[in-house]
Protein backbone atom coordinates (compact mmCIF):
# COMPACT_ATOMS: atom_id res chain seq x y z
CA UNK A 1 0.00 0.00 0.00
CA UNK A 2 1.05 3.20 -0.88
CA UNK A 3 1.77 6.03 1.78
CA UNK A 4 -0.66 8.38 -0.18
CA UNK A 5 -3.48 5.63 -0.03
CA UNK A 6 -3.17 4.57 3.60
CA UNK A 7 -3.51 8.68 4.27
CA UNK A 8 -7.48 8.96 5.07
CA UNK A 9 -9.69 11.73 3.32
CA UNK A 10 -11.83 14.45 5.33
CA UNK A 11 -15.15 13.21 5.19
CA UNK A 12 -16.60 16.43 6.78
CA UNK A 13 -16.59 18.88 9.37
CA UNK A 14 -18.88 19.73 12.34
CA UNK A 15 -18.99 23.54 13.84
CA UNK A 16 -20.44 24.96 16.70
CA UNK A 17 -20.68 27.90 18.54
CA UNK A 18 -20.41 28.76 22.43
CA UNK A 19 -20.08 31.16 24.47
CA UNK A 20 -18.41 30.49 27.51
CA UNK A 21 -18.79 33.04 30.77
CA UNK A 22 -15.60 33.85 32.41
CA UNK A 23 -14.67 32.80 36.17
CA UNK A 24 -14.20 36.30 36.38
CA UNK A 25 -14.03 39.69 33.78
CA UNK A 26 -10.72 40.15 32.75
CA UNK A 27 -10.17 44.08 32.33
CA UNK A 28 -8.12 45.51 29.59
CA UNK A 29 -6.49 49.11 28.87
CA UNK A 30 -8.16 48.10 25.76
CA UNK A 31 -11.71 47.18 27.58
CA UNK A 32 -13.29 44.21 29.20
CA UNK A 33 -13.54 40.52 28.37
CA UNK A 34 -16.63 38.82 30.01
CA UNK A 35 -16.87 36.20 28.21
CA UNK A 36 -15.14 33.35 25.57
CA UNK A 37 -17.12 33.54 22.39
CA UNK A 38 -15.99 30.03 20.27
CA UNK A 39 -16.41 27.95 17.24
CA UNK A 40 -15.69 24.45 18.14
CA UNK A 41 -14.66 22.59 15.01
CA UNK A 42 -14.60 18.72 14.54
CA UNK A 43 -12.74 17.51 10.98
CA UNK A 44 -14.54 13.78 10.60
CA UNK A 45 -12.04 11.59 8.56
CA UNK A 46 -13.11 8.51 6.61
CA UNK A 47 -11.00 6.43 8.80
CA UNK A 48 -13.45 7.38 11.77
CA UNK A 49 -10.47 9.27 13.37
CA UNK A 50 -11.58 13.12 14.35
CA UNK A 51 -9.25 15.86 15.40
CA UNK A 52 -11.08 19.43 17.44
CA UNK A 53 -9.59 22.72 17.06
CA UNK A 54 -10.93 25.82 18.73
CA UNK A 55 -11.44 29.76 17.79
CA UNK A 56 -11.73 32.24 19.94
CA UNK A 57 -13.54 35.39 18.27
CA UNK A 58 -13.18 37.61 20.68
CA UNK A 59 -16.65 39.38 20.57
CA UNK A 60 -20.04 37.70 19.99
CA UNK A 61 -20.75 39.40 16.56
CA UNK A 62 -17.93 37.66 15.27
CA UNK A 63 -19.04 34.66 16.71
CA UNK A 64 -21.90 33.25 14.39
CA UNK A 65 -19.88 34.72 11.44
CA UNK A 66 -16.87 33.00 11.98
CA UNK A 67 -18.97 29.38 12.42
CA UNK A 68 -20.75 29.95 9.15
CA UNK A 69 -17.46 30.42 7.30
CA UNK A 70 -15.64 27.55 9.05
CA UNK A 71 -18.82 25.33 7.71
CA UNK A 72 -18.62 26.98 4.11
CA UNK A 73 -14.98 25.54 3.73
CA UNK A 74 -16.22 22.28 3.89
CA UNK A 75 -16.81 21.67 0.12
CA UNK A 76 -13.80 22.80 -0.39
CA UNK A 77 -11.66 20.16 2.10
CA UNK A 78 -14.05 17.21 2.00
CA UNK A 79 -12.51 13.94 -0.47
CA UNK A 80 -8.93 15.77 0.14
CA UNK A 81 -6.56 14.02 1.87
CA UNK A 82 -6.45 14.96 5.64
CA UNK A 83 -3.05 16.12 5.84
CA UNK A 84 -2.77 19.60 7.26
CA UNK A 85 0.79 20.60 4.92
CA UNK A 86 -1.17 19.76 2.13
CA UNK A 87 -4.53 21.52 3.11
CA UNK A 88 -2.68 24.85 3.97
CA UNK A 89 -1.31 25.30 0.43
CA UNK A 90 -4.55 24.39 -0.90
CA UNK A 91 -6.87 27.22 1.05
CA UNK A 92 -4.36 29.50 0.93
CA UNK A 93 -4.39 29.29 -2.81
CA UNK A 94 -8.41 29.74 -2.81
CA UNK A 95 -8.40 33.12 -0.55
CA UNK A 96 -5.49 34.59 -2.02
CA UNK A 97 -7.09 37.71 -3.30
CA UNK A 98 -9.36 37.70 -0.27
CA UNK A 99 -6.50 37.25 1.93
CA UNK A 100 -5.77 34.69 4.82
CA UNK A 101 -6.60 37.32 7.54
CA UNK A 102 -8.82 38.18 9.71
CA UNK A 103 -11.75 35.31 9.93
CA UNK A 104 -10.96 33.90 6.67
CA UNK A 105 -7.34 33.23 8.19
CA UNK A 106 -9.02 32.28 11.39
CA UNK A 107 -11.19 29.09 9.87
CA UNK A 108 -8.07 28.35 7.76
CA UNK A 109 -6.43 27.77 10.87
CA UNK A 110 -9.39 26.01 12.66
CA UNK A 111 -8.98 23.59 10.21
CA UNK A 112 -5.22 23.00 10.51
CA UNK A 113 -5.22 22.49 14.45
CA UNK A 114 -8.11 19.82 13.98
CA UNK A 115 -6.17 18.03 11.20
CA UNK A 116 -2.96 17.89 13.00
CA UNK A 117 -5.00 16.84 16.16
CA UNK A 118 -6.58 14.15 14.05
CA UNK A 119 -2.99 12.77 13.33
CA UNK A 120 -1.61 12.80 16.92
CA UNK A 121 -4.91 10.58 17.50
CA UNK A 122 -4.46 8.15 14.62
CA UNK A 123 -0.63 8.09 16.05
CA UNK A 124 -1.66 7.39 19.66
CA UNK A 125 0.63 10.43 21.03
CA UNK A 126 0.78 13.96 21.99
CA UNK A 127 0.76 16.52 19.40
CA UNK A 128 4.44 17.51 20.74
CA UNK A 129 5.54 13.41 20.03
CA UNK A 130 4.16 13.90 16.69
CA UNK A 131 6.46 16.79 16.16
CA UNK A 132 9.68 14.73 17.48
CA UNK A 133 9.45 16.76 20.55
CA UNK A 134 9.31 15.11 24.52
CA UNK A 135 6.30 15.75 26.57
CA UNK A 136 8.16 18.13 28.70
CA UNK A 137 6.04 20.57 31.12
CA UNK A 138 5.58 24.17 30.37
CA UNK A 139 6.71 27.11 32.75
CA UNK A 140 3.36 28.88 32.50
CA UNK A 141 2.24 32.39 34.09
CA UNK A 142 -0.63 33.95 35.26
CA UNK A 143 -3.06 37.14 34.29
CA UNK A 144 -3.60 39.95 35.85
CA UNK A 145 -6.05 42.14 34.66
CA UNK A 146 -6.49 45.99 34.74
CA UNK A 147 -7.67 45.92 38.40
CA UNK A 148 -5.84 49.00 40.07
CA UNK A 149 -2.56 48.74 42.49
CA UNK A 150 -4.82 47.08 45.06
CA UNK A 151 -6.44 44.33 42.95
CA UNK A 152 -3.41 43.69 40.95
CA UNK A 153 -1.29 42.85 43.94
CA UNK A 154 -4.06 40.59 45.35
CA UNK A 155 -4.19 38.47 41.80
CA UNK A 156 -0.67 38.32 41.82
CA UNK A 157 -0.54 37.22 44.77
CA UNK A 158 -3.23 34.58 44.65
CA UNK A 159 -1.06 32.61 41.46
CA UNK A 160 2.23 32.93 43.21
CA UNK A 161 0.70 31.23 46.48
CA UNK A 162 -0.22 28.46 43.47
CA UNK A 163 3.06 27.69 42.16
CA UNK A 164 3.37 30.10 39.80
CA UNK A 165 6.93 31.41 39.08
CA UNK A 166 5.53 34.72 36.86
CA UNK A 167 2.79 36.75 36.41
CA UNK A 168 1.50 39.09 33.56
CA UNK A 169 -0.63 42.57 34.18
CA UNK A 170 -2.57 44.41 32.15
CA UNK A 171 -1.36 48.47 32.27
CA UNK A 172 -1.72 51.76 30.63
CA UNK A 173 -3.50 53.99 33.20
CA UNK A 174 -3.79 57.84 32.91
CA UNK A 175 -0.14 58.02 34.25
CA UNK A 176 3.09 56.08 34.06
CA UNK A 177 2.75 56.83 37.69
CA UNK A 178 0.27 54.73 38.61
CA UNK A 179 1.54 52.06 35.73
CA UNK A 180 4.23 51.95 38.56
CA UNK A 181 2.35 52.17 41.42
CA UNK A 182 1.00 48.75 40.16
CA UNK A 183 4.05 47.15 39.02
CA UNK A 184 5.54 47.87 42.47
CA UNK A 185 2.45 46.43 44.41
CA UNK A 186 3.06 43.66 42.85
CA UNK A 187 6.26 42.67 43.57
CA UNK A 188 5.75 43.86 47.10
CA UNK A 189 3.06 40.75 46.81
CA UNK A 190 4.96 38.28 45.19
CA UNK A 191 8.52 39.24 46.22
CA UNK A 192 11.71 39.36 44.32
CA UNK A 193 11.90 35.65 42.33
CA UNK A 194 8.69 35.89 40.89
CA UNK A 195 8.98 37.33 37.16
CA UNK A 196 6.67 40.05 36.26
CA UNK A 197 5.76 41.04 32.54
CA UNK A 198 3.55 43.85 31.71
CA UNK A 199 1.02 44.80 28.87
CA UNK A 200 -0.25 48.05 27.38
CA UNK A 201 -2.28 46.11 25.31
CA UNK A 202 -1.64 48.64 22.00
CA UNK A 203 -2.83 51.54 23.92
CA UNK A 204 -0.35 54.16 23.64
CA UNK A 205 1.82 56.21 20.73
CA UNK A 206 5.19 55.64 19.89
CA UNK A 207 6.44 58.65 21.63
CA UNK A 208 3.96 58.26 24.51
CA UNK A 209 5.22 54.70 24.68
CA UNK A 210 9.00 55.61 24.97
CA UNK A 211 8.75 57.80 28.07
CA UNK A 212 6.92 55.22 30.00
CA UNK A 213 8.99 52.31 29.45
CA UNK A 214 12.15 54.69 30.07
CA UNK A 215 10.25 55.09 33.52
CA UNK A 216 9.48 51.03 33.72
CA UNK A 217 13.11 50.17 32.76
CA UNK A 218 14.43 50.21 36.73
CA UNK A 219 11.61 47.74 37.77
CA UNK A 220 13.73 44.64 36.92
CA UNK A 221 10.63 43.50 34.19
CA UNK A 222 10.90 40.33 32.31
CA UNK A 223 9.02 42.31 29.31
CA UNK A 224 6.94 45.23 28.09
CA UNK A 225 4.53 43.94 25.89
CA UNK A 226 2.93 45.77 23.00
CA UNK A 227 3.62 49.49 24.45
CA UNK A 228 1.80 50.38 20.65
CA UNK A 229 -0.45 49.56 17.65
CA UNK A 230 0.66 46.03 16.60
CA UNK A 231 0.87 46.69 13.36
CA UNK A 232 3.21 49.68 13.84
CA UNK A 233 6.30 48.10 13.36
CA UNK A 234 8.74 51.41 12.84
CA UNK A 235 6.96 52.52 16.23
CA UNK A 236 7.17 49.42 18.29
CA UNK A 237 11.12 49.08 16.85
CA UNK A 238 11.07 53.11 17.71
CA UNK A 239 10.34 51.81 21.43
CA UNK A 240 12.50 49.14 21.36
CA UNK A 241 15.24 50.79 20.45
CA UNK A 242 14.38 53.39 23.58
CA UNK A 243 13.60 50.88 25.92
CA UNK A 244 16.37 48.64 28.30
CA UNK A 245 13.76 46.13 29.40
CA UNK A 246 12.57 43.35 26.38
CA UNK A 247 9.66 44.21 24.44
CA UNK A 248 7.23 41.68 23.39
CA UNK A 249 4.82 41.73 20.80
CA UNK A 250 3.59 39.21 18.35
CA UNK A 251 -0.44 37.95 19.49
CA UNK A 252 -2.40 40.31 16.72
CA UNK A 253 0.42 39.35 13.79
CA UNK A 254 -1.20 37.47 10.79
CA UNK A 255 0.47 34.52 9.26
CA UNK A 256 4.23 34.84 8.81
CA UNK A 257 4.23 37.13 6.74
CA UNK A 258 3.34 39.79 9.38
CA UNK A 259 5.97 38.23 11.46
CA UNK A 260 8.41 38.63 8.93
CA UNK A 261 7.53 42.15 8.30
CA UNK A 262 7.65 42.74 12.64
CA UNK A 263 11.63 40.76 12.30
CA UNK A 264 13.14 42.53 9.46
CA UNK A 265 11.84 46.16 11.29
CA UNK A 266 13.55 45.14 14.58
CA UNK A 267 10.15 45.72 15.69
CA UNK A 268 10.36 43.43 19.08
CA UNK A 269 12.89 41.67 20.92
CA UNK A 270 10.39 38.33 22.39
CA UNK A 271 7.94 36.67 20.01
CA UNK A 272 4.50 36.05 20.82
CA UNK A 273 2.63 34.27 18.29
CA UNK A 274 -1.17 33.90 18.57
CA UNK A 275 -1.63 29.52 17.15
CA UNK A 276 -4.91 31.11 15.65
CA UNK A 277 -4.04 33.87 14.22
CA UNK A 278 -0.71 32.97 13.08
CA UNK A 279 -2.09 29.79 11.11
CA UNK A 280 -2.64 27.05 12.91
CA UNK A 281 0.26 24.51 14.11
CA UNK A 282 1.46 24.59 10.37
CA UNK A 283 2.15 28.54 10.89
CA UNK A 284 3.21 28.14 14.35
CA UNK A 285 6.22 25.68 13.15
CA UNK A 286 7.28 28.14 10.68
CA UNK A 287 7.25 31.18 13.18
CA UNK A 288 9.24 28.71 14.95
CA UNK A 289 11.49 28.17 12.55
CA UNK A 290 12.00 32.04 11.71
CA UNK A 291 12.34 32.61 15.68
CA UNK A 292 15.20 30.27 16.34
CA UNK A 293 16.97 31.32 12.95
CA UNK A 294 16.99 35.11 14.57
CA UNK A 295 17.51 34.28 18.01
CA UNK A 296 14.32 35.18 19.45
CA UNK A 297 12.69 33.57 22.36
CA UNK A 298 9.27 32.50 21.58
CA UNK A 299 6.27 32.76 24.18
CA UNK A 300 2.72 32.34 22.99
CA UNK A 301 -1.00 33.70 23.29
CA UNK A 302 -3.74 31.82 25.10
CA UNK A 303 -4.71 28.29 23.69
CA UNK A 304 -2.30 27.22 26.74
CA UNK A 305 -3.63 23.23 26.39
CA UNK A 306 -2.08 23.47 22.36
CA UNK A 307 0.38 25.89 22.99
CA UNK A 308 2.30 24.54 25.60
CA UNK A 309 2.86 21.47 23.06
CA UNK A 310 4.00 23.61 20.53
CA UNK A 311 6.58 25.04 23.13
CA UNK A 312 7.99 21.59 23.59
CA UNK A 313 8.55 21.68 20.07
CA UNK A 314 9.93 25.28 19.51
CA UNK A 315 13.59 25.24 20.06
CA UNK A 316 13.84 28.70 21.49
CA UNK A 317 10.49 28.35 23.93
CA UNK A 318 10.29 31.06 26.79
CA UNK A 319 7.25 31.42 28.82
CA UNK A 320 3.44 29.83 28.30
CA UNK A 321 0.85 32.52 28.50
CA UNK A 322 -2.23 30.51 30.62
CA UNK A 323 -5.63 31.25 30.84
CA UNK A 324 -8.32 28.98 32.27
CA UNK A 325 -11.10 30.82 30.05
CA UNK A 326 -12.52 27.60 28.04
CA UNK A 327 -11.80 25.02 30.42
CA UNK A 328 -15.44 24.43 31.39
CA UNK A 329 -15.59 23.06 27.71
CA UNK A 330 -13.09 20.53 27.84
CA UNK A 331 -12.87 17.22 28.83
CA UNK A 332 -9.17 17.38 30.23
CA UNK A 333 -8.24 21.12 30.70
CA UNK A 334 -3.82 21.32 30.26
CA UNK A 335 -2.53 20.02 34.04
CA UNK A 336 -1.33 22.20 36.31
CA UNK A 337 1.34 20.85 39.00
CA UNK A 338 3.86 22.67 40.95
CA UNK A 339 4.18 25.50 38.83
CA UNK A 340 4.44 23.94 35.44
CA UNK A 341 1.58 22.67 32.95
CA UNK A 342 1.98 19.19 32.24
CA UNK A 343 0.57 17.34 29.16
CA UNK A 344 2.06 14.33 29.76
CA UNK A 345 -0.35 11.47 28.60
CA UNK A 346 -1.86 13.81 26.67
CA UNK A 347 -3.48 12.01 23.46
CA UNK A 348 -3.69 14.90 20.58
CA UNK A 349 -3.36 18.61 21.06
CA UNK A 350 -5.18 18.83 24.11
CA UNK A 351 -8.22 19.70 22.95
CA UNK A 352 -11.12 17.65 23.49
CA UNK A 353 -14.80 18.25 24.36
CA UNK A 354 -16.98 18.23 27.89
CA UNK A 355 -20.28 17.50 25.71
CA UNK A 356 -22.35 18.07 28.73
CA UNK A 357 -21.01 21.73 28.90
CA UNK A 358 -20.97 22.26 25.59
CA UNK A 359 -24.07 21.68 24.95
CA UNK A 360 -25.15 24.20 28.19
CA UNK A 361 -23.22 26.75 26.37
CA UNK A 362 -24.26 26.17 22.80
CA UNK A 363 -25.86 29.01 20.62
Amino acid sequence: MTAAASTPKIRGLTVRAARVPLPEPHNTASGTVAESPLVLTDVHCDDGSVGHSLLFTYTPAALKPTAELVRNLEPLVSGQTAAPLDIEPLLARRFRLLGAQGLTGMAMAAIDMALWDAQARRAGVSLARLLGAADKPALPYGAVGYDGVKGSAQTAERWAKRGFKAVKAKIGYATVAQDLEVVRAMRAAVGPDIAIMVDYNQSLLPGEAVQRVRVLDGEGLTWIEEPTLAHDYAGHAQVARAAATPIQAGENWWGILDLQHAIAAQATDLLMPDVMKIGGVTGWLRAAALAQAQGLRVSNHLWPEISAQLLAATPTAYWLEYADWWNPILAAPLELRDGEAHFAGVIGSGVEWNEAAVSRYSV
